[in-house]
């Protein structure tokens, strides 16, 4: 980031070896002015639009939307007595397009993530396919896509209306467990970079509650996987009613953390937000 008018060139926030999160930037009146890596992301301009509830010309009100609906449709489809009502075949039917709906909202999310980075790495915001692996924005939401990309195949196969006991366990387990992987991996990255670290006490913060949201959901699902591991032998679920009881939690932390995304989305953007010298606040 340039140095800002008025501003002298002494950083702090920077720790080597880990993602910058955020860069504070002492001016010569001895205030600190601090950019912060969500917080930019998640106030370009193009996401500004209309109000909290009601912004279908914004990106993050879309982000929020989407993720909302993939969410409750993966909590009903985890209901108990869902799948006993509707049938098997569209239970899964049920968590297949709700999968959609989070790859949806995944993109979009990765696309905000590669928009909001420096001029110099994406000149006109016109690359899609882009590499900064010292970005964890970047990190987090390309790992969160292809996390929700291997739900697809899992929700999508198991509508098949007979599997082999091997195909199930290869096609259907194995897909779904390596998503919740890389759900639990893009949570802990998320959370880590709206804490500036991995331990933080900030109630007051939208961002704090979301990322935490999600990181409990994304543990909830990788429960579910464990619980939902498929015998290649004789094709049975190892427990069924865990699985389910631990998807119904996980989708309703994913679901309220993207709830909170509609009131992060416009609330005052402090992006360059001033705070004393020495208040211990850099990390």
């Amino acid at each position: 980031m340039k140095p800002m008018p008025g501003q002298n060139h002494r950083d702090r926030g920077l720790t080597i070896g880990a993602p910058a999160t955020f860069v504070d930037r002492v001016r010569p009146d001895g205030t600190v002015v601090r950019w912060e890596s969500r917080l930019h992301r998640k106030h370009l301009k193009e996401t500004a639009a209309g109000s909290t509830w009601w912004a279908p010309r914004a990106r993050g009100w879309w982000i929020a939307v989407l993720f909302a609906v993939g969410s409750a449709l993966f909590a009903i489809g985890a209901v108990p007595g869902y799948a006993s009502a509707v049938g098997d075949r569209w239970d899964n039917v049920t968590f297949f397009t709700g999968s959609l709906f989070f790859t949806s909202a995944a993109f979009l999310t990765y696309r905000e993530a590669v928009d909001a980075a420096p001029r110099a790495q994406n000149p006109a915001r016109r690359r899609f396919f882009v590499y900064q692996p010292g970005r964890i924005d970047w990190w987090a939401t390309g790992v969160q896509f292809i996390g929700t990309l291997f739900f697809n195949v899992s929700t999508g196969t198991a509508i098949a209306a007979s599997l082999s006991a091997q195909a199930a366990h290869q096609h259907v387990w194995r897909p779904d467990a390596i998503g919740s992987v890389c759900f639990l991996v893009s949570s802990a990255l998320a959370w880590y970079e709206a804490c500036h670290g991995w331990a933080a006490w900030h109630p007051a913060s939208w961002s704090w509650w979301i990322t935490l949201a999600n990181l409990v959901g994304s543990i909830a699902f990788g429960i579910s996987a464990v619980a939902a591991y498929v015998n290649p032998v004789t094709g049975q679920v190892h427990d069924v009613q865990r699985a389910n009881t631990q998807t119904l939690i996980g989708a309703v932390c994913f679901f309220i953390g993207a709830l909170l995304l509609l009131p992060e989305r416009t609330e005052e953007a402090h992006g360059l937000a001033t705070v004393p010298v020495g208040d211990g606040s850099a990390v």
